[in-house]
């Protein structure tokens, strides 16, 4: 990760807080992010659980859509905005407990697609899901 693609993070917070369902719902904060790369993380709790105890799929799908957004959409001066196009996600293990922090890097950046490889990691540093994500670019509003 280059230093010279900082940004404010705090303004990019700000930013995200819009994303109510990741943020205000699910409870994923942002740890840091640059341009094509961030950290997200969520604390789970009993609303996150499925019917026999472990991290509903939905929640690691939503962590990791929220880091593609935040690595790739952290530059609010930009001219575009990248929007999910398609994903694929693989589920590795199970979630033992404690916090997880999901991390987003990206492998390719075109002029209107982008492709990121993002990996959900349990407490222990152990892989519970990674997903490859599409993104196209469109004017921002």
């Amino acid at each position: 990760m280059s230093t010279h693609n900082m940004v404010d993070i705090d303004r990019v917070r700000k930013f995200f807080e819009g994303d109510k369902y990741a943020t205000s719902c699910t409870g994923i904060v942002i740890d840091s992010c640059s341009k094509g790369h961030s950290v997200v993380s969520l604390m789970p709790d009993e609303r996150h659980l499925n019917a026999v105890g472990g991290m509903m799929g939905a929640v690691y799908y939503t962590l990791a859509d929220f880091a593609f957004a935040v690595a790739e959409n952290c530059d609010l001066e930009s001219e575009t905005v990248t929007v999910s196009q398609t994903a694929s996600m693989n589920f590795l293990r199970s979630w033992e407990g404690g916090k997880v922090i999901c991390t987003a890097d990206i492998i390719k950046d075109g002029r209107a697609i982008t492709v990121y490889e993002v990996k959900c990691i349990g407490e222990g540093g152990r892989e519970l899901a990674i997903m490859t994500i599409n993104g196209f670019k469109v004017k921002r509003r």
